[in-house]
């Protein structure tokens, strides 16, 4: 037991921690949410930026006490990139899976510049 214990330990201090977070602000009704779930929101998880910033969904009418955002979100989807519990940057809008990524990657490129 007692050789098991460092070993555990170890193992879970080798996970990945999610200092950030993708939170998508929707509503109900919202023909492009729905879109992006279509296109997007399936593989999501799985990708490399799915990994590094986890996918947390809100509702624009009932957003959580636990995130500071710069200004209240106002369109939907709204994409914003969240590192303990603060806003870094967002993505207003969806006008295709292409300009998504393109959006998202350089978001997440900006945050791993901003932490070196």
């Amino acid at each position: 037991m007692r050789m098991l214990l460092p070993s555990l330990l170890a193992a879970i201090l080798a996970l990945p921690a999610y200092a950030a977070e993708l939170v998508m602000v929707e509503q109900d009704g919202c023909h492009w949410c729905a879109r992006w779930n279509a296109e997007i929101g399936h593989i999501y998880p799985k990708t490399d930026e799915g990994k590094e910033a986890p996918l947390r969904r809100v509702d624009l009418r009932d957003l959580p006490d636990d995130i500071t955002f710069a200004s209240r979100p106002v369109f939907t989807p709204t994409f914003v990139l969240v590192e303990d519990g603060q806003e870094l940057s967002r993505i207003e809008g969806y006008a295709g899976d292409e300009f998504f990524w393109f959006l998202l990657n350089k978001l997440l490129n900006e945050r791993a510049a901003g932490a070196e």
